[in-house]
C-alpha cells in the first residue's frame, strides 16, 4: 500500500512551534508535507526559516485573490522559497488564475474552492446565489479552464470535483471525531481517503499536545479502524 499523504497544517507565528511540528511528525506508513500560512510568513523571521527548508514537501497556503498582475508578481517574489505548492482563490478570476499558471515554473498552483469555515447560510451573506454544490462545481470547471495542478475542496465535496477536475485533490476540514472547531463541513481522514483525496490537512487533531501520540492516534485510526 502506498504512503497516505497529509499535509500538516503549521498554524502558527513562533518558529519553535514549527521545528517542533517537523521534527516529531515521522511515520513510515505517511508522508508528510508541511502547511504554512499568511500568519507564519508575516512573522518575524518567518520567511527566513521557510527559506532554509530543505528535502520537506511545503505548501505555501497564502490564498491569493487579487488582479492578475498582482498575483503573478507574488509568484516570481516567492520562488526563491523552493515551495512546491501554493494557493489561490478561483474567486480570483479566470484570468489571475491563468496569469499565475503561466509563471509558476515548478510550483504547483492549487485553486481553493469554497472555504471549509463556510456554510450555505454563510455564501448567501457574502452575495452568492449558487447552492454550496452548484457554487464548487462552477469553480472546478474555471480551475480546469485554467489548468491548475491541484484544488481544495472540503471533503464533502469530493465526488463533485473528481468528476470535472482530474488532477490532485487537497482535502481540509479533517477531525477524527465529530469536533468541528472553526470548519463547517468536516469529515474523518478515512472517510476522505475512501472517497479519493490524494492529500488530508490536518491541523489541530496533530499539532495540540503531544504530536507523536497524535499521529500515532492517526495511523491507527488510518490502517486499523
Amino acid at each position: 500500500m502506498k504512503k497516505i499523504k497529509i499535509f500538516i497544517a503549521c498554524d502558527t507565528n513562533k518558529i519553535s512551534k514549527a521545528k517542533k511540528i517537523i521534527n516529531n511528525s515521522n511515520s513510515t506508513k505517511i508522508k508528510f508535507g508541511y502547511k504554512f500560512g499568511l500568519e507564519f510568513i508575516n512573522s518575524k523571521n518567518g520567511r527566513i526559516f521557510l527559506s532554509k527548508i530543505k528535502n520537506k514537501t511545503i505548501f505555501l497556503d497564502l490564498k491569493l485573490n487579487d488582479i492578475p498582475n498582482t498575483c503573478s508578481s507574488t509568484i516570481n517574489a516567492i520562488k526563491d522559497l523552493k515551495v512546491n505548492y501554493l494557493t489561490i482563490h478561483i474567486s480570483s478570476g479566470l484570468e489571475a488564475l491563468k496569469a499565475v499558471k503561466k509563471v509558476s515554473g515548478k510550483i504547483k498552483i492549487v485553486g481553493v474552492t469554497t472555504l471549509t469555515s463556510l456554510n450555505q447560510k454563510s455564501i448567501k451573506e457574502i452575495g452568492y446565489d449558487k447552492k454550496i454544490n452548484s457554487l464548487i462545481i462552477h469553480q472546478s470547471r474555471l480551475a480546469k479552464r485554467a489548468k491548475l495542478d491541484a484544488l481544495v475542496c472540503s471533503p464533502r465535496e469530493i465526488n463533485l470535483v473528481k468528476k470535472i477536475f482530474k488532477k490532485e485533490i487537497i482535502t481540509p476540514g479533517i477531525r477524527f471525531d465529530q469536533n468541528k472547531n472553526d470548519q463547517e463541513r468536516v469529515m474523518t481522514p478515512i472517510d476522505a481517503l475512501n472517497l479519493g483525496s490524494d492529500w488530508l490537512v490536518i491541523g489541530r487533531p496533530i499539532t495540540k499536545g503531544n504530536i507523536k501520540n497524535n499521529i500515532k492516534k492517526l495511523v491507527n485510526h488510518l490502517y486499523n479502524d
